[in-house]
């Protein structure tokens, strides 16, 4: 998302901003809020900008009031945060889109190859087949639609090339992706599946979005084509999902994100041996609070300058 200003007036010039840390935050975000040349406050009601870091929705609803300019989120999907209310035009919030796309990317690769090269049947193998081996294909050549085109999106995209993969961009409008072979609405997202050998997942959860992936998508889908899922669990109809494996309508199922989430252990997904389940480990602790340090130093820089702040929350878009 470009940068969008905030409702707030610029600051004075040499305007320190007051910004409160919310309780449990990465040491990360103290160092890039000091090394953005704000204040650090130890308490909510001295803040005119609050960096939140944890799930507590309440927790963050207590420490909003009216001298309260901005909200830093620490997620990318905004669901929770727009659902309780916290979202709306004033205070402006931002979230942080764009800031996790290369990680969650690597861990698309990493299960498209998983999928690609039968690594989950291996791995279950307990001796050393003379025969009948499991054999895998290369991502050379593949058709792969990738549903959603921001920063993990983009960031695939990248790390598809060299691999010689042919994709197929989905987006809300249709808009051309660079480094795809061809961009599609999204009213257009049954023929593209018709298409693909890999379906990645990486929209954000919208009213238009959830379970786009449902009974009809499913199967449109070729039966040896995988669904790679590492945008938002509720982006597939979980119930269509298990009924396509076991009808063998699709290969298979690779999903960092799932609906309901986490998933129970009595769920039919984890008996299907054609699905990987990885539990939402594509973006790791540590690289999560190094990139939103990031967005916190360049938005707190921002705030203090009365420039335009990056990835600010749209309410009616719902992200």
């Amino acid at each position: 998302m470009p940068a969008v200003s905030s409702a707030a007036s610029p600051p004075a010039s040499g305007h320190r901003p007051r910004v409160y840390v919310g309780p449990g935050a990465d040491a990360l975000l103290h160092e890039a809020v000091r090394a953005a040349g704000a204040e650090l406050v130890t308490h909510h009601a001295d803040a005119e900008a609050v960096v939140w870091s944890d799930k507590d929705v309440e927790a963050l609803q207590q420490a909003l009031h009216p001298g309260v300019r901005w909200v830093q989120l620490p997620d990318a999907g905004v669901e929770r945060w727009l659902q309780a209310g916290v979202v709306t035009r004033d205070p402006v919030c931002t979230s942080a889109r764009g800031c996790y796309g290369p990680q969650v990317a690597e861990h698309a690769l990493a299960l498209m190859l998983a999928a690609a090269r039968r690594v989950p049947e291996c791995v279950r193998l307990s001796s050393w087949p003379a025969t009948d081996r499991p054999t895998g294909r290369s991502l050379r050549d593949a058709v792969v639609a990738l549903v959603g085109a921001g920063d993990i999106g983009t960031s695939l995209v990248e790390l598809l090339a060299p691999l010689g993969a042919e994709i197929l961009a989905v987006t809300r409008s249709g808009r051309a992706v660079a480094g795809t072979t061809e961009s599609h609405a999204a009213e257009d997202l049954h023929r593209v599946l018709e298409r693909a050998d890999f379906v990645v997942l990486a929209a954000p959860s919208t009213d238009r979005s959830r379970q786009m992936i449902g009974a009809d998508a499913l199967a449109a889908m070729k039966p040896t084509a995988w669904l790679v899922n590492v945008g938002r669990g509720d982006l597939v109809d979980t119930d269509a999902l298990v009924t396509a494996l076991n009808r063998g309508e699709i290969a298979g199922a690779a999903l960092d994100v799932t609906e309901p989430e986490p998933l129970p252990p009595d769920h039919p997904l984890w008996a299907l041996d054609q699905v990987l389940i990885t539990p939402h480990v594509a973006n790791p602790p540590r690289l999560k609070a190094a990139s939103l340090a990031r967005r916190v130093q360049d938005n707190t820089e921002r705030f203090r300058d009365g420039r335009p702040l990056v990835g600010v929350v749209d309410p009616g878009n719902g992200y």
